[in-house]
């Protein structure tokens, strides 16, 4: 008798007697939208058993699976699959519309939403449309004034690690991101990049009103305000309305008597760094020189 249910069980495949047994419960929450499997640290609820293994992993900081070339660590091994295509230089992911090629598929769906200008990401509040969910979830703080991520020396909070990232250079005054044509650096990429199309004559970004062209989008929108009269920019004490940011931000400083540009021979503060150079221009150059040789001593 147990020989004969060896040899039945045998003539079924092994792959559908697993997903049967062991794993249907695991898919039938796929339908229900159930998570069964929670986690014992952060509460977070999770449908499937195998995530809630790796999402554990991530308390223990544990990352088992390690670059051979790199030695760079990961939590899964999907994760380190995908890693090792950088080092391969691997691209299996084709666009059909322009060929462009990417590591990751995530990476090619979200790319073809340039071409689609599908936004399947819509903001319940608002109804603003994204391409992307994370552009989704940053938006979705503009309107809960949630700031989650906090630097610990000044207690300034912000919506995005990004702006985190970029928020602590302007403690570190690091600047990573380096021209190799000129050797000028920058505390973000977007700047470099920006910068680079200075060196190649590049203006990808032309005004449909006046066809002017410029090297980088928000010179765009600034420009096309010019057309439009739109000022997005609202002061918070008094209401005036403002084309640019910058504006605002020094329009602010007659609310906080902000002077945040002191002069370093006399101690002489102002709100905006223009005035600041048109008043250096009233101290006689020895005194300059002597500044910049003793701030250059006591570095």
């Amino acid at each position: 008798m147990k020989e004969s249910l060896t040899k039945h069980s045998l003539a079924h495949p092994k792959e559908r007697d697993e997903c049967e047994i062991c794993q249907m419960k695991d898919h039938l929450f796929i339908h229900t939208k159930e998570k069964p499997h929670v986690s014992e640290v952060c509460g977070k609820q999770l449908k499937e058993r195998s995530s809630l293994k790796t999402h554990l992993r991530t308390h223990k900081k544990e990352k088992s699976y390690v670059c051979q070339v790199c030695a760079k660590a990961f939590t899964k091994r999907g994760n380190l699959t995908v890693h090792l295509r950088i080092h391969k230089s691997e691209k299996p992911y084709v666009c059909e519309v322009c060929n462009k090629a990417f590591t990751q598929l995530c990476h090619l769906k979200r790319h073809l939403r340039a071409h689609t200008k599908q936004k399947p990401y819509v903001c319940e509040i608002c109804g603003k449309r994204f391409t992307e969910k994370g552009n989704l979830l940053r938006h979705l703080r503009t309107h809960t004034k949630e700031k989650p991520y906090v630097w610990e020396v000044c207690s300034k909070a912000f919506i995005e690690t990004g702006s985190l990232a970029k928020h602590l250079r302007t403690h570190t005054n690091e600047k990573p991101y380096i021209c190799e044509i000129c050797g000028k650096a920058f505390a973000e990429r977007g700047n470099l990049i920006a910068h680079l199309r200075i060196h190649r004559n590049e203006k990808p970004y032309v005004c449909e009103v006046c066809s002017k062209a410029f090297t980088q989008v928000r010179s765009l929108k600034k420009n096309l305000r010019t057309h439009t009269k739109e000022k997005p920019y609202v002061c918070e004490v008094c209401s005036k309305a403002f084309a640019e940011r910058g504006s605002m931000v020094r329009h602010l400083r007659t609310h906080t008597k902000e002077k945040p540009y002191v002069c370093e021979v006399c101690g002489k503060a102002f709100t905006q760094l223009c005035n600041l150079k048109a008043h250096l221009r009233t101290h006689p150059k020895k005194s300059l020189t002597c500044v910049k040789s003793a701030t250059n001593h006591s570095r």
